[in-house]
Order: C-alpha cells, then structure tokens, then sequence
C-alpha cells in the first residue's frame, strides 16, 4: 500500500474540513509549495490536491497555485475539485497526471464513460465518498456531501468496470477530518468485491497503526491530511508506505 499526502487548497491556503464541511475549516500557516517538497523528500511519489474553492464555485479558482505547487513538487498528481465539464477535465489534465472525479460520476455516468474511454483509465480517480447505514452497507453522497444517491458503492463501482476503471478514491465521510480511526472494515469489504481497482482509502487516518492496518485490507494506497499536517504521524513511521524513501 502507498501513502499519499493531500493538500487541500482554499483561499490559497492549505487547510482541513472536518467531514466536509466548509464551516469547520482548519487553517494551516504552511506553504503549500514547500510542504509538498518535503512529502516528495520524505519519498511520496503521489500528490493529492483538492481545490476546494473550485469543489464550492464549479471553477477552478486555484488553478495557478495548484500548477505552481504541481511543479515544485516534482511529483505525481491527482487534481480534484470543481471539474464539471470537458474543458475543467482537460485543464486539470494539464498540471496533473489524474484528475479526480466526484458527483459527476453519480450523476452523469455517460458523461464519465466517455472521459475514461478518451482519456483512459490511468488519468480517471472516481470520487466515491460515502455514508455507511445502520446495516453497513455504503452508499454513495453527491454534492459535497451534502445529498444521499441512494447508489451503493458497489453499484456505482458496478457501472464503470467493464469501461476498464482503475482507480477509485473512497472516503468515509463521518470520518473525514475527524482522527477518528478509518473504516477498516469498509474497505476490506470492498477490496474482497472489487479486487482489479486500485482502492484508495480516505478519511480518519491517525497514526501508523492506522496505515497498517489499511494495508491488511488490501487497498493500493491511503490518502491522508490531517495527522501529516499536524505530524501525528512521524516520517520515520510511514516509509514503509512511501515508495521513494
């Protein structure tokens, strides 16, 4: 499993929303620029970047600094937030390697299809951010989280497959920002049904334990924010999931 540190982006700065919202917004005196090169020389090899103005407007109103960040950083990069339309997917396709698909792929599913099918799965992350019910059964938000789709995880998973999708970013969004351990079983459950995708676990990350115990479920990497940016997590603790150090 490999680690990927995020940044979140707003007003030009990095900060952290507890469960996605943007009333519970944690502001970081940290220089994006430089906080992404110590993750690629600590030995990241991924970037996760949300625009979080973008995720509110449907523009990408960050969209110099992310390419400022995307190129002193000299790492991989997957670019989310506020891409709607062709011309925002092309865009973001231009500073960074994926670009990172949420509501759209719930609610314009021929829409998404044909992206995959011209741009190719390599450059396609799904966004599936979900809410687990008293059952345990995920189904899929849209809008910031904001609205229920009524889809399951795995059928919304179900419809992209035979398009060849390869990556999925699935956050637990009870748990995003809040420390409060990941959803371990969430993701085992996922990985067991959906073995070829390349699962991304998010939300709740803590501490090294934390990461180990993703890494038991199978998932091809793990997304954290806030224990990296609070050094919850120390450095030394997470080469093992950082494949350049």
């Amino acid at each position: 499993m490999e680690l990927i540190p995020a940044i979140d982006i707003r007003d030009g700065r990095c900060v952290r929303l507890l469960k996605g919202e943007f009333d519970r917004e944690t502001r970081y005196d940290l220089d994006p620029s430089a906080l992404a090169r110590g993750y690629r020389a600590a030995g990241a090899r991924w970037l996760h970047i949300v625009d979080l103005d973008g995720a509110a407007s449907g523009e990408r109103a960050n969209a110099l600094l992310i390419a400022e960040i995307a190129a002193a950083a000299e790492l991989n990069v997957q670019l989310g937030g506020g891409i709607r339309s062709e011309r925002s997917l092309i865009e973001a396709l231009a500073c960074a390697d994926r670009a990172v698909i949420g509501s759209l792929a719930v609610t314009e599913p021929d829409t998404v299809l044909a992206w995959l099918e011209r741009f190719g799965p390599e450059r396609i992350v799904l966004a599936l951010d979900v809410r687990v019910d008293a059952t345990g059964e995920a189904f899929v938000t849209t809008h910031g989280w904001t609205e229920a789709s009524g889809l399951s995880l795995d059928a919304a998973i179900a419809r992209y497959e035979q398009a060849g999708l390869k990556h999925v970013l699935c956050t637990d969004v009870a748990r995003d920002g809040a420390l409060s351990g990941p959803n371990v079983a969430l993701y085992r459950t996922a990985q067991a049904a959906w073995p070829a995708i390349g699962l991304q676990a998010s939300g709740g990350i803590r501490d090294a334990a934390d990461l180990e115990a993703l890494a038991a479920t199978g998932v091809a990497a793990a997304v954290s924010g806030k224990a990296l940016l609070e050094k919850r997590i120390r450095l030394e603790e997470v080469r093992p999931f950082l494949p350049n150090a």
